[in-house]
């Protein structure tokens, strides 16, 4: 056992995790004070507005379940709950993936340009409507495309570790 390790071993003989050491753990990735430092700012953003999509439809599937028990809703009260259940399960798709963005998780990509994928014919459905729906829906399709633009950058693409590999 070298030097090092004895200093490391608690009195009962069993060495301490290495998250206790400050050793970097494997597969947990660099510390947050240095994953700050290397996210990119259009990946914060982006991390930032799949986040507030998230919080978007949660809002929607709590006022779907609040509906109901106001009286303000004409269908059963099981087909509202069941649509607010939906809803509320779809809304941990943006807040996991915005999650994973501000964390630099590599898988998290995909599911964040997918969320972006599907906002943008929503926003343009919801614009076409008339009243208050046009300016939500422009707020939406506006989101989405400034998500898509910041997770494309080649730096955002860099950081989470994807894109081409280029070699000699």
């Amino acid at each position: 056992m070298s030097t090092a390790d004895k200093r490391q071993t608690p009195a009962g003989g069993r060495r301490a995790p290495r998250a206790a050491t400050g050793e970097p753990v494997p597969g947990s990735g660099a510390p947050d004070g240095q994953k700050a430092a290397e996210r990119p700012t259009r990946l914060a953003v982006a991390a930032g507005l799949v986040a507030l999509e998230g919080l978007a439809v949660l809002g929607v599937g709590i006022a779907m379940l609040v509906l109901p028990l106001t009286g303000d809703r004409t269908d059963g009260l099981l087909q509202a709950v069941t649509g607010a259940v939906t809803v509320l399960a779809l809304a941990v798709l943006p807040l996991a993936t915005a999650r994973g963005l501000w964390l630099l998780r590599r898988w998290s990509r995909g599911p964040a340009v997918f969320t972006q994928l599907i906002a943008l014919p929503v926003g343009w459905q919801m614009a076409s409507a008339s009243g208050l729906w046009v300016p939500a829906g422009l707020a939406v399709a506006a989101t989405a495309a400034a998500g898509l633009v910041c997770l494309f950058h080649p730096r955002a693409a860099a950081a989470l570790g994807v894109g081409a590999v280029r070699g000699g």
